[in-house]
């Protein structure tokens, strides 16, 4: 699994090129993955969701965007240079006005029990070191009957998977390395995606940490899959 150390200084490395190469990597598609992660999370009407592992921020954005704006986003993140990028976006912006940002753990939250109506991950379960105790303190602070939104990469379907993987080893960490000097950085993140579990696999680990009512669907060939359970 994951180190947590190594973790977060590779995010702090690649804190300040982190969106323009996304942007990049992903053809832009991961805007249209946002958009189906907000559209499922408004249908539940939370009044309070927590974005973990939210990064720079966008997911935060795109929620605040696309929710009521009385409802109350934190988006808590334990690598502070991309929580930085985070504030300076939403500063610059002038907008997003429900969204606060706070340092935090995802496997160890200093939250209480029950807070929060919705929780939001994004591509970011595959880099923790104990996904089942991050997925149980997910569902401590959720309220009874609360949403868990998982996006995440997945396994693409057997026809892709070579074309896919391809990209992902040779052509994936040469465009991110010279976008941002750190190519091992990506090396790491390609081999965090080719380990990470398929969508049933995923599943089952959701459930194990005690939710239920556990669906996903799968998105551009099966690359990334959006997951959602309660409490």
């Amino acid at each position: 699994m994951p180190d947590p150390v190594a973790v977060n200084t590779m995010f702090a490395r690649i804190a300040r090129r982190y969106d323009v190469a996304n942007r990049l990597l992903s053809g832009g598609i991961d805007i249209w993955w946002r958009k189906k992660l907000v559209r499922a999370v408004k249908a539940t009407h939370p009044q309070s969701v927590l974005d973990l592992a939210t990064g720079s921020g966008d997911v935060a954005f795109a929620l605040s965007q696309g929710l009521s704006p009385s409802t109350e986003i934190l988006g808590v993140d334990f690598c502070e240079p991309m929580l930085k990028e985070a504030e300076i976006k939403q500063k610059q912006s002038g907008r997003y006005s429900n969204v606060q940002f706070a340092p935090g753990d995802a496997m160890a939250l200093e939250i209480a029990d029950e807070s929060f109506d919705a929780i939001t991950l994004s591509f970011g379960l595959r880099n923790m070191a104990d996904r089942i105790l991050a997925l149980k303190e997910m569902r401590r602070v959720l309220r009874p009957g609360g949403s868990l939104f998982v996006l995440e990469f997945s396994q693409p379907r057997a026809w892709f998977k070579p074309l896919y993987f391809f990209y992902l080893r040779q052509i994936l960490p040469r465009l991110a390395g010279g976008l941002t000097g750190d190519r091992s950085a990506y090396v790491y993140l390609n081999e965090t995606i080719e380990q990470f579990p398929d969508q049933a696999a995923l599943a089952i680990e959701i459930r194990l940490a005690g939710f239920s009512d556990v669906h996903s669907q799968g998105f551009t060939f099966g690359v990334v899959a959006l997951h959602q359970a309660k409490k």
